[in-house]
């Protein structure tokens, strides 16, 4: 581990290296600000991540809003914070340009995950700490990756153009959203009502990772989401698994086999219906995996897999269908606090990922009516005394309030095409995909912006995203500032 005097040092020898040969303008501009710059940019960026930024804490939340406004005002750029009461604001800021015939808009967020302190490496997950990974040095904090890094390279993306003096050519816009990691529950509210201030050609969403192989990726959709709550019960408290094991059900069990009998060995949902109405991708969707860099063995090495769900098929296939994966499950105890007890309850928090076709809430249904047909008397409250007495099984489900579709904007758009253009301009060769796994509110923005939308993500696939010791490579970041220039000066 290095302190972060140390890497700094590391990072300004990384800046001497000699410019690529085929840079283009304004890349080769971009690289002449951000390479003298390095250790003074790890250090503002340090500060960024320093700022809580979990739901827990509307306080941090706060401050990251009014940093990033400070930041937008000292840049001269117009800004406000987009609110509603009781709600992490959206921090908008515009740079208008006399005679513009588009207007594009960034969007990313800057909430994070919920963090749990033991489990990262230093203690401190809003303490950034800098390491080498491979000769290659990274920053380790909370949003590190998801999703700050994208906000601050568009924010040095705009003061290398300036100090090279390259003008942008289409209105400027940023949308910056506290909710993301909370499923953006206001976020369509609070666009709606902003109607005049976050209209755009296109809606450029900054968030997530790049293509495994390290290529640069393009993507022009993402899955949607929701989630279910499923508690069984047992006794109405713990009973002593000698005098009533095999007698009394076991909530756990009971538990485990209602989900065991969602999916197959290999992964494949059973529950009915559960892939109807799956809209089939076009041709050049198609195309476009056919030529994605295949990753699967990297990523099994990578995260220490002996095998795979899907029979055969690859990850990217995977991706463009919809899956079902139990966030947590939980009932009595582990370890030492293990105790020799039929547990009363048993509950499991179900990840309900969707692609285009799907509706949230029919998959929400979907799980129900198998949880019926398994026996279950299903309620949405805690059951009573009656309740449990009069049925052999008894299932209280949660549904989430919130859910958002998956959404697919068509890769042959002529704005899709400026978009492609400008990122080749800057990183060359790249990885275009229908669809992204993670779940963004692309549907929210669609329809509150009327407008389209475009993921280009700058984090490295192994950044830990949502997990403990999450982290930035920082030439990811580099290459991202790069990106955003490119996108920024289109015409």
């Amino acid at each position: 581990m290095k302190t972060l005097a140390r890497l700094l040092v590391a990072a300004s020898v990384l800046a001497l290296q000699p410019l690529a040969l085929n840079a283009q303008v304004p890349v080769d501009s971009v690289r002449k600000y951000t390479k003298p710059h390095r250790q003074e940019l790890i250090q503002q960026f340090s500060d960024f991540l320093s700022i809580p930024n979990v739901a827990a804490d509307p306080a941090g939340l706060k401050r990251n809003a009014e940093f990033l406004i400070e930041q937008l005002n000292r840049r001269h750029v117009e800004s406000r914070l987009l609110s509603l009461p009781g709600v992490p604001p959206v921090v908008w800021g515009q740079i208008s340009v006399p005679g513009a015939q588009q207007t594009i808009v960034f969007y990313a967020h800057y909430d994070g995950q919920p963090v749990t302190p033991s489990e990262w490496e230093n203690g401190a997950p809003f303490t950034p700490v800098l390491r080498e990974v491979n000769g290659q040095p990274r920053i380790y904090a909370r949003s590190a990756g998801d999703d700050k890094a994208a906000i601050f390279a568009q924010l040095t993306a705009l003061d290398a153009l300036r100090a090279a003096n390259i003008p942008v050519h289409a209105n400027i816009r940023f949308v910056w959203e506290g909710e993301e990691e909370a499923g953006s529950p206001h976020l369509e509210e609070i666009l709606n009502a902003n109607r005049d201030l976050i209209h755009g050609d296109v809606w450029l969403v900054c968030d997530g990772p790049v293509d495994q192989s390290g290529k640069q990726t393009v993507v022009f959709g993402a899955r949607g989401d929701t989630h279910l709550e499923i508690t069984v019960y047992g006794p109405h408290h713990g009973l002593h698994s000698g005098h009533y094991g095999n007698w009394a059900p076991n909530p756990a069990m009971m538990l485990a086999q209602l989900l065991a009998g969602m999916k197959d060995d290999d992964g494949h949902v059973l529950i009915p219906h559960f892939y109807d109405g799956i809209a089939p991708l076009s041709a050049i969707e198609r195309e476009a995996l056919a030529r994605a860099p295949v990753n699967d063995q990297l990523l099994m090495d990578s995260f220490w897999l002996g095998h795979v769900e899907g029979s055969g098929a690859h990850l990217l296939d995977l991706i463009n269908q919809p899956s079902l994966n139990i966030n947590g499950f939980s009932s009595g105890q582990t370890g030492a606090h293990a105790a020799n007890v039929i547990p009363p309850t048993s509950t499991a928090d179900l990840d309900l990922r969707l692609v285009v076709g799907i509706d949230w809430r029919e998959q929400q249904q979907r799980v129900i009516d198998y949880i019926r047909s398994r026996g279950y008397f299903v309620l949405e409250s805690e059951p009573t005394r009656e309740i449990l007495s009069s049925h052999p099984r008894v299932a209280m489900v949660t549904r989430d309030q919130w859910g958002y579709n998956a959404v697919r904007t068509p890769m042959d758009l002529p704005i899709a095409q400026e978009v492609i253009r400008a990122v080749k301009s800057a990183r060359g060769d790249v990885v275009l995909l229908p669809t992204m796994g993670g779940s963004v509110p692309l549907g929210a923005m669609q329809r509150a912006a009327q407008t389209q939308t475009i993921t280009v993500p700058i984090a490295n696939y192994d950044d830990n995203q949502h997990a403990a010791n999450e982290n930035l490579r920082l030439q990811n970041l580099w290459d991202g500032v790069e990106t955003m220039a490119a996108l920024m000066e289109m015409q």
